[in-house]
């Protein structure tokens, strides 16, 4: 007589709720243990009854000497903590640079250019094709006046125009958003990697908005797209020793110099790659903008990979056989990014991470490293930490590795594959373009915790975690307003994640499917 077979365990326990149940566990840990030992207690002091409650109390004796002693070190401590507590910083607002649709580049125009100015390479046309077809950018991102004429014009003057454009319209956009005189600006720090001329843009903003004479005002250049958070982990530290001060920041990258006109393949890639783009935002240490700033800094966190060659030479600025300047982005560039990534969510996984990952990612190690199990290295689920996820759009294969990596969801990285299909790679700016994104489609909640995560040359992984303070409505204006209705939510349709991309060729068939395989 046949055996019954035994049950398929793996499809009658449902292994999700006993993970969830797992993480509960730890995570509130010693609220658990104290429910216990509260309800000893109280049924304790019920058997005992009032009356030997209060001969117990009768019995203590109290010294006025150690009541006073006491109470000063109570305010001793209190005060020194305080004291030493670092001093909460706030983003308050922040405004994204919108392009004029006269500035437009679709794929159709890219190539006419490229064709015309590149007539004796057919085979680096062909190429930048191929690179725009998979490079996840949209019909609609921007390029500088000056890169349209043909052949470019990239002139100082040409180049001076573009920052003027792009900076001011940030700025003038920020003080109307948030009613910032230029006079009450402490702090001003403007990043800009591969465009510094003399007097700088710092200096240049000083001087248009006439800001005060003792501003203390930052220029940073040739740090690469992560330059956005370099800035905002120095206005921090300066808003540290600066009481009751606002600090602006300045992200952006100015193309119109940076058009490479060779032939070397790793240097046409940024030409295919990168467009226009500016954000300013407003951070404060004032315990008055508490209740009207949108987020609060909780951590940054940088990694720096310089001291390594490959790292140091994987984006270059060089010349190329012919003498033309340009940007070199190495094969090797994704892995780089891979070990930079590895290390700065090394850093900040204690930070943030709830205690039941961390205790799975410790008992992992821990077999791997002195039991020599073969187990696969444990990744911590960040999706416990972290509501929203800005990944900087440097490319579709930035994101698509990223993903895979941290087991993230369509949804997790649609602000960062909308924002490089609306505006392209902007540099240090698209974090702030994805946030905006991000809060355009009305998710952001009080108490939702983002993390933005950038990468720049040298070769650095930055990464910073900010908690939203109140509910934010669904911004009216900015650089999403008149698009983002055709920018669909993403949806899960079985097995296969779905995200539809707005398009404006005809009204009826406004929309791409682009499927990945979950």
């Amino acid at each position: 007589m046949s055996q019954a077979p035994m049950p398929d365990f793996s499809s009658s326990v449902k292994l999700k709720y006993v993970k969830l149940g797992y993480q509960y566990l730890v995570n509130h840990f010693l609220s658990l243990l104290l429910i216990p030992i509260m309800a000893i207690i109280a049924v304790e002091l019920l058997r005992m009854g009032p009356e030997e409650i209060l001969n117990v109390w009768n019995s203590l004796h109290f010294d006025i000497v150690q009541v006073l002693c006491s109470s000063f070190l109570v305010i001793f401590i209190s005060t020194v903590y305080f004291m030493s507590k670092p001093r909460t910083v706030y983003l308050v607002d922040y405004s994204c640079y919108k392009p004029p649709v006269t500035c437009r580049v679709p794929f159709a125009t890219f190539m006419e250019h490229s064709r015309l100015i590149l007539k004796d390479s057919p085979k680096s046309v062909e190429f930048q094709m191929r690179i725009l077809e998979r490079s996840g950018l949209g019909e609609e991102t921007c390029l500088p006046p000056a890169i349209h004429y043909i052949p470019p014009t990239p002139t100082m003057d040409e180049a001076r125009s573009e920052a003027q454009m792009v900076i001011f319209t940030a700025m003038d956009d920020l003080f109307k958003k948030t009613d910032l005189l230029p006079k009450d600006i402490d702090i001003l720090i403007v990043n800009c990697s591969l465009f510094s001329p003399t007097p700088s843009l710092s200096a240049m903003v000083i001087n248009k908005y006439k800001l005060r004479s003792n501003i203390k005002s930052f220029n940073l250049s040739g740090m690469g797209c992560s330059a956005g958070l370099i800035s905002v982990d120095l206005a921090r530290d300066l808003l540290q020793v600066h009481p009751n001060s606002n600090a602006v920041i300045v992200s952006t990258e100015i193309i119109t110099p940076n058009y490479y006109k060779g032939n070397e393949r790793a240097m046409l890639l940024p030409n295919c790659l990168f467009r226009m783009g500016s954000a300013a935002i407003l951070m404060s240490n004032r315990r008055s903008d508490r209740w009207r700033a949108k987020y609060k800094l909780c951590h940054l966190v940088r990694t720096h990979r310089g001291a390594d060659d490959k790292s140091y030479y994987c984006v270059y600025e060089q010349e190329d056989r012919e003498g033309k300047i340009g940007i070199n982005l190495s094969k090797d560039l994704m892995a780089i990014a891979g070990e930079a990534l590895k290390a700065n969510i090394t850093t900040i996984g204690p930070l943030v991470l709830p205690a039941s990952e961390q205790l799975l990612f410790l008992l992992s190690l821990i077999g791997r490293k002195i039991f020599n199990l073969k187990w696969k290295p444990y990744i911590p689920d960040f999706k416990l930490a972290f509501e929203h996820f800005c990944i900087h759009a440097g490319g579709r294969a930035v994101i698509d590795e990223l993903q895979k990596n941290l087991q993230l969801s369509g949804e997790h990285v649609e602000a960062s594959r909308m924002t490089l299909h609306r505006f392209g790679n902007t540099s240090s700016s698209s974090l702030w373009y994805e946030l905006c994104y991000i809060e355009s489609k009305g998710r952001m909640r009080r108490g939702d915790r983002v993390w933005q995560v950038a990468f720049g040359s040298g070769f650095k992984c930055n990464s910073a975690v900010w908690k939203c303070n109140r509910t934010i409505k669904t911004p009216k204006d900015g650089p999403w307003s008149d698009c983002i209705d055709r920018f669909w939510d993403s949806f899960l349709y079985g097995d296969w994640e779905i995200v539809f991309l707005g398009f404006t060729h005809h009204p009826l068939i406004s929309c791409q499917l682009i499927y990945s395989f979950s």
